[in-house]
């Protein structure tokens, strides 16, 4: 029977009690196929490698070595929520890389978005493979790959950028969540006991905010648009809206707008806020968010975000436009 295709009769996992059986199964499945041996994972703190960190730690403990590369692009908080339920929760094997200036320095004057997120990839690869050197006796790769990956790719596994790791390293995979959809995946992580925020993240791009600090990224820009985004994902989670669209973030783009501030003009960035609802991210409709709403989050963002002198609302629904700008 082919390992990656999904048994026709197999349950769909949609209760905690079917997720605890099937987080005893494959326990029982990683710990026969790896035995003693230590198993690598990148884990970039989105939903299917951190599932599969918890369900690996529970499985083997120190066993798993876990890396979190920090390219500098990550929403405010996120690399530290995962040192936090990891290292200090979880008491995984986890070793942190703070490589924002690395990869920052690579996409300096960088416009083009196609070859902003090659450099990403390229350079996470190298970053990860660096450290994965760095260490003995790693025989087996864990990935975060889903039943979707599998069918969209035929096979070919690359949704978390380690597909391109140089083939003498020789690790044989490991994917215990490999004939899941993402909301089973949901599921298991909440019966795993990982905090609601981290299971229930909304799809991020591997360029993170690369592809959201449009054009040439500064490190200035960067930091309005990160404290932008936090901004409008604290005002959707006080508002109740976090459960009721699919996705929301902030896009600041590579040029300035007249705007006065204490009686003098300004040259600031606009900010645009983008809200989406969608099935299967091939179409998207635009949510009708209550203008009260909106005005909170831009006053926010006008009084407390240094180099933003507007906030724009994005109305284009999928197509013609797509959900990411970039």
């Amino acid at each position: 029977m082919d390992s990656n295709k999904r048994p026709e009769d197999m349950q769909r996992i949609t209760t905690k009690e079917l997720a605890d059986e099937f987080i005893n199964q494959e326990v029982e499945k990683v710990r026969k196929q790896v035995g003693n041996k230590k198993v690598l994972l990148a884990i970039s703190g989105g939903v299917d490698s951190s599932v599969v960190a918890a369900l690996l730690v529970k499985a083997i403990g120190k066993n798993l070595v876990c890396i979190h590369v920090n390219h500098g692009l990550m929403r405010k908080g996120e690399s530290e929520q995962v040192i936090e339920v990891f290292k200090n929760k979880l008491d995984a094997n986890l070793i942190y890389i703070d490589a924002t200036d690395r990869f920052l320095d690579k996409l300096a004057g960088v416009t083009d978005p196609e070859t902003k997120r090659k450099i990403i990839g390229a350079e996470f690869i190298r970053v990860f493979e660096e450290e994965a050197r760095k260490l003995t006796d790693i025989e087996f790769l864990a990935q975060g790959t889903i039943y979707p990956d599998i069918l969209e790719s035929d096979g070919v596994k690359a949704h978390h950028n380690v597909g391109g790791l140089p083939d003498d390293l020789k690790f044989e995979l490991v994917e215990p969540v490999k004939l899941l959809f993402k909301d089973e995946v949901r599921v298991v992580g909440q019966a795993l006991g990982l905090p609601y925020s981290m299971v229930q993240r909304q799809p991020f791009p591997g360029p993170g905010l690369g592809v959201r600090c449009l054009g040439a990224i500064t490190r200035d820009r960067l930091h309005a648009l990160r404290e932008a985004d936090a901004i409008l994902r604290e005002e959707f989670d006080k508002a109740g809206l976090t459960e009721k669209v699919w996705q929301f973030f902030t896009v600041v783009p590579d040029f300035r707008s007249t705007g006065v501030r204490n009686g003098k003009r300004v040259f600031d960035w606009p900010c645009i806020i983008r809200a989406v609802n969608t099935v299967d991210a091939m179409s998207a409709t635009v949510p009708e968010i209550d203008y009260a709403i909106l005005k909170k989050i831009t006053d926010r963002i006008l009084g407390e975000v240094y180099g933003i002198c507007r906030v724009l609302y994005d109305l284009s629904p999928k197509g013609p436009a797509t959900i990411e700008w970039e």
